[in-house]
């Protein structure tokens, strides 16, 4: 009798053991579209910080290992050469993210808005009152939105916010102005705007990991 109930736990184990493997290995695919900034627009100019927040989110996808990415140049070429301009990137309504994702063959798209992007510097003598590059201590705050769609339906699966905010001293920063800088850099990287994006886009994927048992 119990070699009989040992033999009978033994197939249901087997049997699972698939099925477990198969639920946790299935990675559905995702493309990150360019993040809008337009509430922005008047303190950063031509500088396309929807990109790189955008580029930043992907990282940070592909380190977690949840999701398979798109990679961004393939992306870009894609939409180039449909002729997609940035606002149609931009627009999260469902026949523009159905479009998009017909071009693209798949299924889900993450859109998103950069609601808050600031740093406040500090120099020895008191608070620095221009903007743009400097050294000293700052501190920075970036708040993203951000929506995962299902373009054969235009159902909103899954809306997650990312918050970061940093005080951290040193390096370069980064400031309001139009001042021209590269959001991949080493030295954004190390400034208290550049770990405050960092903070948030990871606060972001956290939200879209925990919430990927929404997804078939």
């Amino acid at each position: 009798m119990r070699g009989k109930l040992f033999a009978g736990l033994a197939a249901l184990a087997i049997m699972g053991v698939p099925n477990a493997a198969l639920c946790q290995g299935k990675r559905v695919q995702v493309a990150v579209m360019d993040f809008d900034y337009g509430t922005l627009d008047r303190w950063w100019g031509q500088q396309d910080i929807g990109k790189g927040m955008s580029d930043q989110v992907v990282d940070a996808l592909v380190n977690d290992g949840s999701f398979r990415v798109i990679e961004r140049k393939k992306l870009d070429t894609v939409l180039a050469e449909q002729d997609f301009a940035a606002s149609d990137r931009a627009d999260p309504s469902a026949a523009k993210m159905s479009k998009i994702g017909k071009v693209l063959g798949l299924r889900y798209i993450i859109t998103g808005s950069i609601t808050k992007f600031s740093t406040e510097k500090k120099n020895v003598g008191g608070t620095l009152k221009g903007f743009g590059l400097g050294v000293g201590k700052a501190k920075s705050e970036v708040n993203l939105t951000a929506r995962l769609v299902d373009t054969t339906t235009g159902e909103i699966l899954v809306s997650a916010k990312g918050h970061g905010e940093s005080n951290k001293g040193g390096g370069l920063a980064f400031g309001h102005g139009g001042t021209s800088f590269d959001m991949g850099s080493s030295e954004f990287k190390a400034s208290a705007l550049g770990d405050a994006q960092e903070q948030a886009c990871n606060d972001l994927v956290k939200q879209f990991v925990l919430k990927k048992d929404r997804l078939e």
